[in-house]
């Protein structure tokens, strides 16, 4: 009997962090890749990079001098193909963010369980940036 294939992706958001935009890019690189394949994706915010989901500071932020495409916009393609964004609550809590003042495309909060549910589950898939 062959294995279910993997339709399913959680990508863990760890070293992403605003002070290093060349490495917030290709999360989302990844996580819309994979929605435009039909998978379920939900990319988790944990350590700094919730400070991404905070209005503005995304759309300030460019992976290189030579493209002109910012970092919200990236996140704004992974959401568009269906990505699902999801904050660690004690993330939010160490910066002292409320839900209520992030971005719109976030569709609530999720944290270690519940990535690492997600990671021991055999129907998903797992990344970690």
């Amino acid at each position: 009997m062959s294995e279910p294939s993997l339709h399913k992706l959680a990508i863990l958001l760890w070293a992403c962090d605003p002070t290093r935009p060349e490495l917030c890019a290709t999360p989302f690189f990844h996580a819309a890749a994979a929605a435009a394949l039909d998978a379920e994706v939900e990319v988790y915010f944990a350590a700094r990079s919730v400070l991404l989901l905070v209005p503005g500071c995304a759309a300030a932020l460019r992976a290189s001098d030579h493209d002109e495409t910012t970092i919200a916009d990236h996140m704004r393609h992974a959401a568009d193909h269906g990505a699902k964004f999801l904050a660690c609550s004690s993330a939010l809590a160490a910066y002292g963010l409320d839900h209520a003042e992030l971005i719109a495309n976030l569709a609530g909060r999720a944290g270690a369980t519940a990535f690492v549910g997600r990671s021991l589950d055999p129907q998903w898939a797992t990344l970690t940036f």
